[in-house]
């Protein structure tokens, strides 16, 4: 790859927040690796006014994981930087998991969800009623990242149940949307799968458990939910489903929108067919660390991208 860049220097940003100005530790071997390729890669804070963007070939975003309360000012952020990846119009559609609804409409298999609207003024006895009777259950804004903002409740249990109905009101007073979904308990034995792809080709896959053990603690927001991680392998069933999820994204979004990356997390329902919990386009943890050549891949995708924005 090294051989295909132009000798001139290319530069590329890779965006982060505040709270992590160096990058993700998992993104940090993509700057060497890049720069064994002739590109010049620097973290740069999406909202720092001193970063100009136009001076990069390529912007691509990864751990700008603080958007959530700020999530049109990161959108209007995304539509003033040129060569960005993934692009604007990406980002604006992906950042809102209602985006889940239009996938469920169009055939991929997703987590059965109920959608509540802030407009509608739910009284405390509607949201009740649209809980699930039995089981388990998950709340959380649409707008969030790393589980912000998330909890899970038993259905059965009149203390929790009332603690996920005040959960979903003081989401919905502050004009936020809310979904309810019940938990899938196969998150706590089998775990989730992340599929990760590099410019549309199945990169590697990882297996997690995410930390998610009782209701919303406000006192106990963090950046995101840590997880247990591992390597996984990708069954042909997951892949398919992962295509899919990717097919009808590319149906729904701008024909020229080409996302440099996606990482397609799934969780087997009660008979183990995978069901989508999360396509994310916007800033996903890549898990590079866990595949040999991940990293060599993901630089080779950002130089060749990079060189292409040098010469259009």
């Amino acid at each position: 790859m090294t051989d295909a860049i132009a000798p001139s220097r290319l530069r590329a940003a890779l965006v982060t927040c505040s709270e992590l100005p160096d990058l993700d530790p998992d993104d940090v071997p993509l700057i060497g690796a890049l720069a064994d390729r002739r590109v010049a890669a620097t973290p740069a804070v999406w909202d720092d006014p001193t970063v100009d963007w136009g001076a990069y070939d390529l912007v691509v975003v990864r751990s700008a994981w603080d958007y959530a309360p700020r999530r049109d000012e990161f959108v209007a952020w995304a539509r003033s930087v040129p060569s960005l990846l993934n692009p604007a119009d990406v980002i604006a559609w992906n950042t809102d998991k209602a985006y889940l609804h239009e996938l469920a409409e169009r055939g991929v298999p997703t987590i059965p969800t109920v959608w509540l609207d802030p407009e509608r003024n739910l009284s405390a006895r509607a949201v009740h009623t649209r809980m699930p009777a039995h089981g388990d259950f998950v709340i959380k804004p649409t707008v969030s990242a790393g589980a912000q903002g998330t909890g899970r409740y038993e259905s059965g249990d009149a203390t929790e149940r009332g603690l996920g109905i005040r959960h979903a009101l003081d989401l919905l007073a502050q004009g936020r949307h809310v979904m309810i979904q019940p938990y899938q308990h196969a998150v706590d034995t089998v775990g989730e799968t992340g599929l990760i792809f590099v410019d549309g080709r199945f990169s590697h896959a990882i297996g997690k458990r995410a930390l998610l053990s009782g209701p919303y603690d406000a006192d106990d927001a963090s950046l995101y939910v840590r997880e247990q991680l591992d390597s996984a392998t990708a069954t042909a069933e997951q892949l398919a489903v992962a295509e899919k999820a990717l097919a009808v994204a590319a149906e729904v979004l701008p024909a020229a929108v080409k996302p440099l990356y996606a990482r397609v997390d799934l969780v087997p329902d009660a008979v183990g067919s995978p069901l989508l919990i999360e396509l994310e386009l916007t800033e996903p943890s890549l898990f590079l660390g866990f595949d040999g050549d991940a990293v060599d891949r993901f630089a080779d995708a950002i130089a060749l991208r990079a060189l292409r924005a040098r010469v259009s």
